[in-house]
Formats: structure tokens, sequence, C-alpha cells
């Protein structure tokens, strides 16, 4: 086993040639953190991106009254940080480890510099961002469009899409979020979203069981939409 395999495992790295997989490995850093560690603050020097290589990281953002949105749950392969590359600036939300976790670091200049002088890697990184500013853009339409039974299904779609598991009952997703997290990925209240999903649960679309969620009726649920 190469020991750049790791990047493999990252889908933005997994189609590049072993020679840009070793030139990617010079350049990264491996850093452990324990559950509840900050990797770094908004508002913080951005000079760095992120891939998890293994564990949950938490990006989450804090209004001006002190409430917390989650805007996202980064998983094995995921990319974070990655809009301060070639732009610079500070950190636009803040990274936490919500479970003890391996994290990737690619500081910005050195990857500026790979891309100089490898095209492959070039494209990569073109593509990386593409895909970014797409997945923005949905979050920003399902915020804006939605009522809160429409934004909860499209959450639940979303985790379906990325990281459901076929059982003989649906589709299980094990979030491994409490009802708080939940609401803030949303971006409704505990309360509202606790009773989306009993409702939910109640017309047999989706199955609760502590932190995990079995989506039974896949297509009411796109119905909901």
């Amino acid at each position: 086993m190469a020991h750049f395999d790791y990047l493999k495992k990252v889908p933005y790295f997994n189609e590049l040639e072993d020679k840009s997989l070793e030139e990617i490995h010079k350049i990264s850093t491996i850093n452990f953190f324990k559950k509840g560690s900050i990797i770094f603050m908004e508002g913080e020097k951005g000079e760095a991106i992120y891939f998890v290589k293994s564990g949950k990281v938490k990006i989450s953002k804090t209004s001006s009254i002190g409430k917390e949105y989650i805007i996202k749950i980064m998983e094995k392969g995921d990319i974070f940080a990655e809009s301060i590359l070639f732009a610079g600036g500070e950190y636009p939300a803040t990274a936490e480890a919500i479970e003890d976790s391996e994290v990737i670091m690619l500081k910005n200049q050195d990857i500026e510099n790979l891309i100089l002088k490898n095209s492959e890697i070039a494209l990569s990184i073109i593509k990386l961002m593409a895909k970014r500013l797409k997945n923005v853009s949905y979050i920003i339409e399902n915020l804006a469009l939605r009522d809160s039974i429409g934004r909860t299904a499209s959450v639940l779609l979303t985790f379906a899409k990325e990281r459901g598991v076929n059982v003989k009952e649906g589709i299980l997703l094990n979030l491994n979020l409490n009802r708080q997290d939940l609401a803030n990925i949303i971006g409704i209240s505990r309360e509202t979203v606790t009773r989306v999903l009993s409702q939910m649960d109640k017309e047999g679309i989706i199955k609760l069981n502590r932190n995990k969620v079995i989506i039974k009726d896949i297509e009411r649920l796109r119905e909901m939409l």
C-alpha cells in the first residue's frame, strides 16, 4: 500500500494519478483533534483548507445574538474552508470536531504553488470549487423558498443521498445529531423540527429511533419539497 493511499479516499482526488497524489501528500499535514476541539474559529485568518480523514467535523456560524447555525456536518472525504483558497481572508465559519477526528490540512500557498506546476491537480481543484458553489446555491434556495416541512424533507433527502444506508425497512440515516443540531442545520427551532419529525413518523414516512432516522417512504418525502 502506497503511503498516499489515504488521498484516494478523498472524492476530489481519487481520480488523480499516483504522481499527482504523491505531490499532494508532500504538502499535506494530518492532525488529530479530540471530540469538542476547535479546528479554527470564524473570523480567524484563513491559511489552509482541510479534508476529513476520519471522524466528523461541524461547520457553524454564530449570529449577532449568539445563536448557532450549523452549516454542515463534514464526514470522511469532505472538504471544508475551501472558500478562502486563492482569495485568502478570514474563515467564514467555525470548525469543531464532534468526534475524535483526523484532519488533512493543505496550506493555501503550497496548493497554489502546486497548481502552477500540475494542470491535473488544477483541474481537480476547479471541479471541487464548482461543485461547492452548486451546493451553496442549493442551501440558499432551501432556506429562502421552503417552509419548515419542506426544509426538513430537503435535509433528510440530502442526508439520504450523501450517507444513507439501504436496510430492510428503507434508508437508514445514522445522523449522530441531537434535535438541536438538526434544527440548526435546517434553520428552524428545536420545537418545530421535533413536531415535523413526529408528524412524519406518525404518517409512516420515516421511523424515529433516538439519533437514527429510517426513511420508509422516500417518494412521499420528495413530495414535501
